[in-house]
């Protein structure tokens, strides 16, 4: 059994859920989810939800004693040590994920393992793609697949521009962790895009709408898509439906792009992922994209 722990927002979701998922089938067995933590979140900033119930995964839960039974041979203060000292640990078969970057040794840590991490690089599951792509699709596309702005993108030029503030903006912390992609950035993968595709049409998403229509002006069609009424996993749709991708240092936008089907895409990401420049962030963005 390989069993995921399931943390933080869709888009870390969708990375952990595509590890797990990856080596229950190199190893031929069955994959459980770990989503007792969000039955509890005490008092975090952003709290999250479980959210991948509206795609066509494996929706398989752990029990408590499944999960206690491959955790149970190492303790909480051994787990932050490694993760703080960058260790790969695997105490008979509870798995952490021992840095940002990628792990080898992870996909031959085989059966019956517990892992606990954010493991965000496609690189974990890039031999298993068509089986994530087809899975990371909409159980429902009935509700999304009717509305305008669907339809206005399908038949456009269409480059999705995704800006992430909210709790990047408001929490010092988290702020100086992760920091915010600069107008410099947007204004650079607006002109790059422009240089190489023809009519581009650049549709908006952004958890703070108001700011971005104050401070980014783009001299060519735009649309501003986040309206309070879409669905999150209704916006990560309508970016993958566009034929390129402006993505910021977000798990959220970085899927929107990577479930890009269009063969000839050109996704920009930040080369700087995080404010703190401690982090190795070398395998976050595919090789095929473009940094800046």
């Amino acid at each position: 059994m390989i069993i995921v722990k399931l943390m933080g927002g869709m888009g870390n979701q969708l990375f952990q859920y595509a590890i797990g998922r990856s080596l229950a089938i190199r190893n031929e067995s069955e994959f459980k989810m770990d989503i007792l933590g969000y039955a509890d979140q005490g008092e975090l900033l952003t709290p999250r939800l479980y959210a991948l119930n509206i795609f066509s995964v494996q929706e398989n839960f752990a029990s408590e004693k499944e999960i206690e039974k491959l955790k149970s041979n190492t303790s909480g203060s051994v787990v932050l040590a490694l993760q703080r000292f960058g260790f790969f640990k695997k105490s008979n078969s509870f798995v952490i994920e021992p840095h940002f970057n990628f792990s080898s040794e992870i996909l031959e840590s085989g059966n019956n393992i517990y892992l606990q991490g954010y493991w965000q690089t496609e690189k974990y599951f890039k031999d298993v793609e068509d089986v994530i792509r087809k899975e990371f699709t909409l159980k429902e596309k009935f509700s999304i697949e009717e509305k305008e702005i669907t339809k206005e993108i399908k038949n456009s030029n269409a480059v999705s521009l995704h800006i992430r503030r909210g709790d990047y903006v408001s929490s010092a912390t988290t702020s100086k962790f992760h920091g915010i992609c600069s107008l410099d950035y947007y204004e650079k993968a607006v002109r790059h895009i422009a240089e190489k595709t023809e009519n581009p049409v650049f549709y908006i998403f952004s958890d703070d709408i108001a700011w971005v229509k104050e401070n980014l002006k783009i001299d060519f069609p735009t649309k501003y898509v986040s309206d309070g009424i879409l669905k999150d996993y209704e916006e990560l749709t309508l970016m993958s439906y566009c034929k390129h991708n402006i993505i910021a240092n977000s798990s959220f936008s970085w899927w929107g792009a990577w479930l890009n089907a269009n063969p000839e895409k050109i996704v920009i990401a930040p080369k700087q992922w995080f404010a703190d420049q401690s982090v190795n962030t070398s395998d976050v963005v595919p090789e095929t994209w473009v940094k800046m």
